[in-house]
């Protein structure tokens, strides 16, 4: 029955039971995008607002470390001052596509995670992709470069999200 209790192992409606629990709807999240959705909740209903606490919300909701998460308070940008305003300048975008949620989605959860008035600017997803640094070579990181036709190895492009550029949905 713990097993069952488990939000990582839950399936189905004993995880729509655990989502009911921290009043997070499904909607037409698959599990794992749901499991995200219930994780972040949880860590919300707990969030002071400050750049430390997103950073845990995050890492928890995504299970990754804290140190693949960066943000920056934007008041003192030298281009674009703003000052309720943060910035994040890295995610692991490679958890974020493997439950298959989009930037739009990610970056709602991002939005009702910090204080309110705070907002969200950029979101920069960072990819691995590279191209090799020496002229017409191919670089030995399987991690990187270009992937063969089953994706197993090669490296996965980034995606910058602007909310100024998207249109909200009402979800």
């Amino acid at each position: 029955m713990s097993e069952w209790r488990d939000i990582d192992r839950a399936e189905g409606t004993t995880l729509d039971r655990i989502g009911a629990n921290v009043v997070q709807p499904r909607g037409v999240a698959t599990d794992e995008i749901y499991r995200i959705l219930i994780k972040s909740k949880i860590a919300r209903n707990l969030s002071k607002g400050d750049i430390n606490t997103i950073i845990r919300v995050l890492s928890t909701a995504l299970n990754a470390p804290p140190s693949e998460i960066k943000i920056a308070e934007k008041y003192n940008d030298p281009n674009e001052p703003e000052p309720a305003a943060i910035s994040i300048i890295q995610l692991p975008l490679a958890r974020i596509n493997a439950v298959g949620m989009s930037a739009y989605q990610f970056a709602r959860i991002v939005q009702r995670t910090v204080a309110a008035g705070v907002r969200v600017g950029v979101i920069e997803l960072t990819g691995t992709f590279a191209f090799s640094s020496i002229p017409d070579e191919i670089e030995v990181d399987d991690k990187a470069g270009f992937s063969e036709l089953s994706g197993n190895v090669g490296g996965y492009l980034g995606a910058v999200y602007d909310p100024a550029v998207d249109t909200d949905l009402p979800i």
